[in-house]
Order: C-alpha cells, then sequence, then structure tokens
C-alpha cells in the first residue's frame, strides 16, 4: 500500500469543503469515495485527514476529521489519500509511543515507511483460526485460580474509576514479558494526558517497555481519533503475531471510551439515538474490533480490556456488548478496595469459560470451588458477625468464616509495577502453588496462622520450605 502523496506531488483535488459542523465535514466531491476512504486538506503544509462516514447524495460525503478542526474552510481542496487510514509496520515498532496514524510522539525518529497495513482489514478466514482451550497463568493468584485467563482469548477488567484497573493491566504486561519473553500492544482509548505519561514511565521503571508498544489517542483529540485509535493499535498486535510468530498481549484502557468516541459520532451524523441513548450501530462497531482478535497457526493475540462501569452498573447497553464477546470477566469491586484488598478482585462474580472440571482438571476445579464456597458462606455471615459477633456461630460456621478470612488476605498480591510506590517487592505464585496454598487452607493446615501473616504475601508453602 502507498503512502500518502506529499503536498508537492499531489494529484487534482477530488472536490471541495462545503460545510464544518464540529468535527463533521461535509465534501462536496465530482465522484463519490468509497466509505472509510482517508481524504485530506492541507494548510500550510500541515496535513488534516478525514474517514469518509456517509454518502449524502451523488456529490456529498460526510466524513469525520481525524485532526482538529481549526483552519478549515469552505470551498477548501480536498485530495484523496488513494486508501483507507493505514499505517507503517515494522518490528522496530517495538519500545515505541505512537499515535493513531503510527506517528512518533516520544520524541524519536519516525519509522521506516517501508510496509504499512490498512487499519480496517478483514479478520483472518475462519479455516486459519485456532480454537483457544488452554489457559494462561499469570502469576497472580486470585486470577489464575478463580477466574483463569484463556491463551488467545478476551478478558474484561470491569469496574468504576479508581479500583485498580489500569495497575492490573500493567501488572499483565509485565507477566507476559517476564514469564513468556512475549510482546504486549497497549491502545490507549481516550487517555489523559496524565494519565498516558505516567503509565509510560511506569512501564520504563517495569523494564518491560523493550517489548511493548504504545498508541495513544488521548481524550482532548477528535472523537474520530478515539474512535479509530484501538484498530490502528490492534493492526500492530495483528502484525507482530503474524511476523515475530510469539504470543501478543493486546490491552485496550479503555474500550468504553471508544464506544463513546462511537455514540458522539452517531449523534454527529444525524443517527437517532437507540437505547438509553447508544448509538444503533453499537452491537457492529464492537463486533468489528472483537472479531479481530483471534489466534492464527502464526500466533495468539489474547486481549485484556479495561472496560468502565458507569454508575456501577453492570446492566448498561454498552457494558452488556462488550460483556457478550468475552471469556473471562474479572469484577473489580469498590467494597474489596475499601477494605484494602489488592487487587480488587470479587471472586465471587469474576468467572471465566474455562471453570470446568474438563478444562481445569479435578483438582482445580474442586479447590476453586472450596475456596468460592467459604468466600460466599462468609459473605452471608458478615452482617449476623457485624451485629451479634463471630461467637454467636456455630463451630462449623466459625471455623469456615476464619478460613475465609485468611483466603480473602491470601488472595492479595504485591505486584512489581507498584513496587515503588509501596516498598514492597512484587512476586509473581506460579499456580501450582497457589493450589496447595488453597488446599492446605481448606484442610485447615494453616488454622493456626495469624490473618497478617497471609496478607500480601506470595506462596505461603514455598515461604515456609
Amino acid at each position: 500500500m502507498s503512502e500518502i502523496l506529499p503536498a508537492s506531488e499531489q494529484l487534482p483535488p477530488v472536490g471541495s469543503i462545503t460545510e464544518v459542523h464540529g468535527p463533521v465535514v461535509v465534501i462536496d466531491c465530482e465522484k463519490l469515495p468509497p466509505l472509510h476512504q482517508a481524504l485530506y486538506a492541507s494548510i500550510r503544509d500541515e496535513r488534516y485527514l478525514f474517514e469518509v462516514h456517509q454518502h449524502l447524495d451523488k456529490r456529498h460525503v460526510r466524513a469525520i476529521t481525524l485532526h482538529r478542526t481549526a483552519g478549515l474552510r469552505r470551498d477548501m481542496p480536498v485530495y484523496d489519500s488513494g486508501a483507507p487510514l493505514h499505517v507503517p509496520v515494522t518490528a522496530e515498532c517495538l519500545g515505541r509511543l505512537l499515535n493513531i496514524f503510527g506517528e512518533p510522539l516520544d520524541g524519536g525518529e519516525p519509522l521506516p515507511a517501508g510496509d504499512f497495513r490498512n487499519i480496517h482489514s478483514r479478520p483472518p478466514p475462519l479455516r486459519d483460526a485456532v480454537a483457544v482451550s488452554n489457559i494462561l497463568e499469570t502469576g497472580i493468584k486470585v486470577i489464575d485460580l478463580l477466574c483463569p485467563f484463556v491463551k488467545g482469548g478476551k478478558t474484561g477488567l470491569f469496574g468504576g474509576a479508581g479500583v485498580g484497573k489500569t495497575v492490573l493491566i500493567m501488572e499483565f504486561m509485565h507477566a507476559i514479558a517476564t514469564l513468556y519473553q512475549g510482546l504486549s500492544v497497549f491502545a490507549g482509548v481516550g487517555e489523559r494526558i496524565r494519565e498516558g505519561h505516567e503509565l509510560w514511565h511506569e512501564i520504563q521503571r517495569a523494564g518491560v517497555m523493550p517489548q511493548t508498544l504504545m498508541v495513544f489517542g488521548q481524550m482532548d483529540e477528535s472523537p474520530g481519533v478515539r474512535f479509530r485509535v484501538g484498530l490502528s493499535a490492534l493492526t500492530y498486535a495483528e502484525y507482530l503475531r503474524d511476523t515475530l510468530q510469539k504470543e501478543v498481549l493486546f490491552v485496550v484502557d479503555n474500550i468504553f471510551r471508544f464506544v463513546q468516541a462511537g455514540s458522539e459520532i452517531s449523534s454527529l451524523l444525524g443517527r437517532m439515538p437507540a437505547t438509553v441513548g447508544y448509538q444503533p450501530t453499537l452491537n457492529t462497531e464492537v463486533a468489528e474490533i472483537q472479531e479481530r482478535i483471534l489466534s492464527t497457526r502464526e500466533g495468539a493475540i489474547t486481549s485484556v480490556q479495561a472496560v468502565y462501569v458507569p454508575a456501577d452498573d453492570m446492566t448498561d447497553p454498552a457494558v452488556g456488548t462488550i460483556l457478550s464477546h468475552l471469556d473471562t470477566t474479572v469484577i473489580l469491586s469498590r467494597a474489596q478496595a475499601g477494605k484494602g484488598i489488592y487487587p480488587a478482585v470479587d471472586p465471587l462474580q469474576s468467572s471465566s469459560k474455562l471453570m470446568d472440571r474438563h478444562t481445569l482438571g479435578d483438582r482445580h476445579y474442586s479447590i476453586a470451588e472450596g475456596v468460592r464456597e467459604h468466600l460466599a458462606r462468609y459473605h452471608e455471615l458478615e452482617d449476623i458477625i457485624t451485629m451479634l459477633g463471630i461467637e454467636e456461630l456455630s463451630p462449623e460456621d466459625r471455623r469456615i468464616v476464619i478460613r475465609a478470612r485468611k483466603l480473602q488476605r491470601y488472595l492479595t498480591q504485591p505486584f512489581s509495577v507498584t513496587a515503588s510506590h509501596t516498598g514492597i517487592k512484587g512476586v509473581s505464585v506460579p499456580l501450582q502453588h497457589t493450589l496447595k496454598d488453597c488446599e492446605a487452607f481448606l484442610q485447615g493446615r494453616y488454622d493456626d496462622l495469624p490473618e497478617d501473616r497471609c496478607y500480601m504475601r506470595g506462596s505461603i508453602m514455598a515461604a515456609s520450605q
């Protein structure tokens, strides 16, 4: 695919701007360009890109700007780039911080303009896709035990503001780099500049930036950028999967902002809103990005997506639509965070499609169910304990509560990416160590262990050996 022509070599204009409504531009064209085609205008050698979204009649198209609109005016000539939006792809993209166009945001040299890929490419045919049925160990106890990741699958981290979604994502990226020597592609969709800057430096401090590519579409940019930056980052993930044949972790933070950008664009294009004010094309837009996240014979893309939950309402239509595409659901709870339980994963609401005896094996499944039963019984008895005290419980219930409290604290864990803030060295716990420890808790072998010895530790069995 050829690169967009420089201003000095451009072809005759294909039309001109007739209207500008915020980020929406109406262009009068001599010949209608196809949908998703990238058009552009030039102002003092600066290029303004537009993406075609609607054909209004035989001559007019409605396009969304991918830059700011200051300086655009009526009758300004518009040129055809000759292709949809595409990005330069190369193995040298690793360790870089890029924008939606593949241009550097880190002050480094531009990527070599050799090969380009269309961000709207189709997913591989079904005959080339590979089924996923294996666990991807992360070294995070509560995840590996109760809601294991699917290798080559899609995981959602659901939670309101401030419950630790981004920190958990950074730890996953650290785990992929250290445990699997894999690669991570981070899509910052609608990130605040401060958040993006902090995240970039945190990943550098954690030592995994050489295995990471970060693509940002920031909060102050056009809704067209926030809407397409996920596809741009996914294009890089597909390239790394197909060419380097490595485990690729594709991280989206936050996919809810992708839905919000689509809602803004839908309103600007004049579509009638549907359920709870969301765009009528919500299902199609989410499916367009989710259906491209899959494994082939060349390699696997495992996706982790942070999902902001508006007002902590899991019945929100956007949350429900995203949920329908996921293999693993990790619910982050404000109540857990309030108790100092980090990661603040709700062990009773989080789930994975791998949670069955056939996939996990009898031992893992039985231990996970035993842990859930203890935590569920403790949750039922919490109000009674608050009002009457633990002494009023039966001996059996008292034993369950004491073990559940220790399990709850055992499932906390210090992270490598937060070590510089907490002063506690991060730990990664193999699944087999987690299973042995939890089995010992359930069998009562740690009944004499103080609760504080369980909090923010790695493997108890490994430490005692």
